[in-house]
Order: C-alpha cells, then structure tokens, then sequence
C-alpha cells in the first residue's frame, strides 16, 4: 500500500517533469544539429576554396578580395589578415601616386623629375611580390606564413608608402602653388586685356576732344568774321611793313587755325621781352581763319610795339603740288577716294570732310620746311607751336652759335627712350644704311634756325627726297617729326634743357622747379589748355597770358 500510495502521488508531479525535461531536450537537440550543420558548412567552404596563394597579379581589389580577406580572418593564421592589410595599404598609394602624376600632366609643368619619380615609385610598389623571396615564402604557400619575412616586406612597403608621403606632400604644395600661379596669370591676363581697351578707348576720347574745336573757339571765330562783315571799313588790308623783311630784328614764325593759342603765344613773348618792339611775328593760319585771325590782332594790338603779319597758307604760290610731294600725295589720296566713292556721295559724307581737314592741317605742319622760300631775306628766325607758352625773353637764342648747323633744339632722348628706332622704321634698307637707330631725337615745338645755312646745306631738297620715298609710308607713318629727325640728321645742335621743357599737355608730375625755369613751356599731348580736359596744375600758366579785355570772350563763355 505504502508503494502504491507513493507511486500515485508521485506520478501526478512526475508526469509534469517528464514534459519538461522531453521539451528541453529537444531544443538542446535541435540547436546542436544546427550547430553541427554550419560547422560542416564552413568546413566544407574553407576546404573547397581555390589555393590560398595569395598570388596578385597586382594587388586584389572588388568583392571577391572583400571575401577573400574574410574567409582569411576566419582562419587561423592571423598572419594572413596581417598581410592583406598591407596590400591594401600599398594599393591605396600606389593609387595616389599615379593620381599625382596625371595631375601633373594635366598641368603641363615642367616636373619632369618628379614625374619620374612617381612612375618610378609605382614600379617599385608592383615589383616588391616579385622578389622571390617573397613569392615562395608569402603568395605561394598553403601553409602558415613566415613571420620573419612578412616583417621584411612590411618593412620595405612602410619605406616606400613612408617615401610616397613625403613625395606627395611636397609635389602637393608645390601644385597648389602652381594652380594659383596658373589662375593668378589668368587674372592677370584677363586684367590687361580690359586695361588695354580701357587705355585704347581713353586714347579714342582724348583725341576726340583734343581734336573737337570747343564751342567756345568756334564762337570767338564767328564774332570775329561778323566783327568784319559788319565794320568793313575798319578792317582795310594794310600795306606790309619793312620790319617784315628786316633780318636785323627778331623774327617767329606760328603756323596755326587756333585764334586763342596764337595770341596767348605772341603776348607771353611779348610781356617777357626786354625790347618788344625788335620782335616780329609771322603768322600763317589757312583761308577759312584768316579773317578771324586779322580782326583779332587789329582790335587787340600788340602791346610794346611789337609786329604782326598774318597770312594764309595759300599766299604762298609755290605750295602747289608740282613742287610740294606732301601736297601731291594728298591729291593722290584724293583722287583715290572720289574712285571710290561717287562725287554727289562723297561731298556729303562725313569721311570727305574729314579728309579735307586733315588735308589743311598737314599743310599748316609741313609749312616748317619751307622757311627760306618764305623768308627770303631772313638769316635766323624761330619756329613755335600755337601750344607753347613764353616765360622768358628769347633774344639770347639769336645770340647762340649753331656752329654751321641749321637747327637748334633740345634733346628729348633718355635712355632707350626717344631715340631714331622709336619714330623711323629701320627693318627699311634706305634707313638702316643711313641712319642711326640710337641716335637721339629733339623736339619740334622751339627751334631755332639759321636759314643761310638752311639754304647751302639744301635740306628742304633732301626733304623732299625723303618725302618722294615714303610715298607708301613704309619709312615713317605719319607727322613732321620723322621727316624733319632726317632732314636735320647731323644738322641739329642740342640747346640747354631750361630753353623748352615739355609734357604739360600729357605729363601731371613735371617739377615745377623746373617748369618755373624754363623760358618755353610746352603743352605738347591731348591736354592742351585752352580744352576743359587740360591739367589744372598747368593751366593757370597759360590762361595769365590771355587777354580777358578782348569783348567777345566773355560773349562766348571762354572759361579761363
């Protein structure tokens, strides 16, 4: 009874064990079932893989390395994992390095060296798992991998990566240093490119308004004409005076259309003279401003006794083009234009017009090479522009020996700067054999001229030589200067500095020492000072000289 008793009491419990014990040990069963499948698995996969060789043709790269290098760190030997590490180590600069050398390239330095050495050190990573050394003993063993030699070739790739960084950190500066040398050049050129359009229409505005008559000149000019229209009687041609011809005196010589300039030339000579009634001025203006030019100087006299002969350049009957070449070149040019332009066209535009001023302008310029033909019975006379002003009296250059040469003028060479190959073309045979290029030029603007001289040395013919030649303007382009450096070549002599300084129409930094010392000031360039773009700082050196009583300045608004 005792038994059965407890066999009853313990079945109930026991039952219930029994379930849990049966349940565990199937979990247990199954987990070591799954266990031995996956270790089967990977045996399996680890057995059947392709020979562990660790043979790269390169260095392994893409998914099957990524595999490769896990299925390694699966095995045991973790010397494998160690080896992998440093392969990719040495892919990666290997792959910066070559980066670097077609950066290089692409820059077109001249980095020859480094290039090499870039190509040079990309071999020498490749050609490391050639060594047999290293084959036998790392890529084509199935076993486990000698230590001793993996440290080695570590060893020599750390070397190579450590020199690899060096190289790169060097050509990097240096590159860096390049590309912004290369885009600062970029700016640079890109700078000068608008600077030179900037100064190219800057010069084109200049000469634009150095050119334009202002208003204020074309009024004064008009009130001068009607002056004469209205008042004939006043204005009676006078006869000339015997101090035209006089040599004893002191004879200028202006060729200009600027009413204004002309008479602030002759009062600023005049108010500095000591004896202004030995003084006479000769001035040549062409036919459309002769009138102006005679009201002006018989409603304002010059002051101190001093003489005035005004006449027009076509007075002088030998200015024709039988004997002139400058004027027959221009009825050449002429005769061209009307060819190609049909008359009822070309006398209503605009270029015609232009082309006649021009005409007239040259003529008023190359009438300084006709001086003996038109002062027959001077010895000496001095030549100035309409742009000059007078400090002080002129009688000492009258008094220089020109040592038999025919002009005195000073020197504008400095340097390498105004010198013969600046103004004459010398790649020309008839120049360069005989000519100078290094000779130094001088300056049209106040010279002086022993016209006796003039005569026996005959230089308005050897101008004219010249002037035949340039027909083709393939000896000089253009102006009077060029001509006359060979029409004087070895005829001129070099005054002293302080006689004619110039500058004043272009130059803001000219010493005021040295304007204040000089007897003639030149305001040679665009800036002439009679325009609303002349230099204030000059200015007032001009405008003391003009005379602010004559009447129809202020109707005209002349601001002076």
């Amino acid at each position: 009874m005792a038994v059965a008793i407890r066999g009853a009491r313990g079945g109930g419990s026991g039952g219930v064990g029994a379930g849990f014990r049966s349940f565990f040990s199937y979990r247990i069963f199954v987990s070591a079932m799954f266990s031995l499948l996956f270790i089967a698995t990977a045996t399996v996969l680890l057995t059947t893989r392709p020979s562990t060789t660790h043979q790269h043709s390169r260095f392994r790269s893409g998914g099957n390395a990524y595999m490769h290098r896990t299925f390694v760190a699966l095995n045991s030997d973790p010397l494998k994992t160690r080896l992998d590490l440093i392969y990719r180590q040495a892919n990666d600069h290997i792959t910066l390095v070559k980066a670097y050398a077609a950066y290089a390239r692409k820059l077109k330095l001249d980095i020859s060296r480094q290039l090499k050495m870039f190509d040079d050190l990309a071999k020498n990573f490749s050609d490391i798992t050639s060594k047999p050394s290293y084959k036998s003993s790392l890529f084509e063993t199935d076993g486990n991998l000698d230590e001793d030699v993996l440290r080695q070739f570590e060893k020599e790739v750390k070397d190579r990566v450590k020199f690899a960084r060096l190289l790169i950190a060097e050509s990097k500066e240096n590159y860096d240093n390049q590309l912004k040398i290369q885009k600062l050049k970029d700016t640079i050129f890109a700078v000068r490119e608008l600077l030179g359009k900037a100064k190219k229409n800057g010069a084109f505005a200049s000469s634009i308004a150095a050119k334009s008559i202002p208003k204020s000149l074309h009024c004064l000019a008009m009130r001068l004409v009607e002056e004469r229209i209205s008042h004939p009687e006043k204005y009676k041609e006078d006869l000339p005076k015997s101090e035209f011809e006089d040599p004893d005196l002191y004879h200028y010589a202006i060729f200009s259309d600027n009413v204004i300039a002309v008479s602030v030339v002759v009062r600023s000579v005049v108010k500095n003279a000591e004896e202004p009634w030995k003084h006479v001025f000769h001035v040549v203006t062409d036919r459309m401003n002769l009138a102006a030019m005679k009201v002006w100087f018989k409603m304002r006299p010059v002051e101190g006794g001093a003489h005035v002969e005004v006449r027009a350049l076509e007075d002088y009957k030998f200015m024709n083009s039988a004997y002139v070449p400058v004027l027959r070149q221009f009825e050449s040019a002429k005769q061209r234009f009307y060819l190609e332009h049909k008359m009822e066209n070309a006398t209503k535009d605009g270029s015609y017009m232009k082309f006649r001023y021009l005409e007239h302008m040259s003529m008023l310029n190359h009438l300084r090479f006709y001086l003996p033909e038109m002062y027959p019975k001077l010895h000496k006379i001095l030549f100035l522009d309409d742009d000059v002003v007078v400090q002080k009296d002129l009688t000492g250059l009258w008094k220089i020996d020109l040592s038999g040469k025919v002009n005195g003028a000073v020197e504008t060479c400095f340097g390498s700067f105004h010198r013969f190959s600046q103004y004459l073309n010398f790649s020309h045979p008839l120049i360069r054999e005989r000519l100078n290029p290094k000779a130094c030029a001088w300056a049209y603007g106040m010279n002086i001229f022993d016209l006796d001289a003039w005569r026996r040395k005959k230089c308005t013919e050897t101008y004219h030589n010249w002037q035949n030649l340039n027909v083709d303007r393939a000896l000089w382009k253009s102006g009077t200067l060029p001509p006359g450096l060979i029409t004087f070549y070895s005829l001129t002599k070099s005054l002293d500095k302080s006689w004619h300084v110039l500058g004043l129409g272009y130059n803001p930094s000219i010493s005021m020492d040295v304007i204040n010392n000089a007897a003639v000031i030149h305001y040679n360039g665009n800036m002439k000072p009679w325009l609303d773009i002349a230099m204030n700082q000059y200015k007032n050196l001009w405008t003391k000289y003009v005379d602010n009583d004559m009447e129809f300045l202020q109707t005209c608004n002349f601001g002076v």
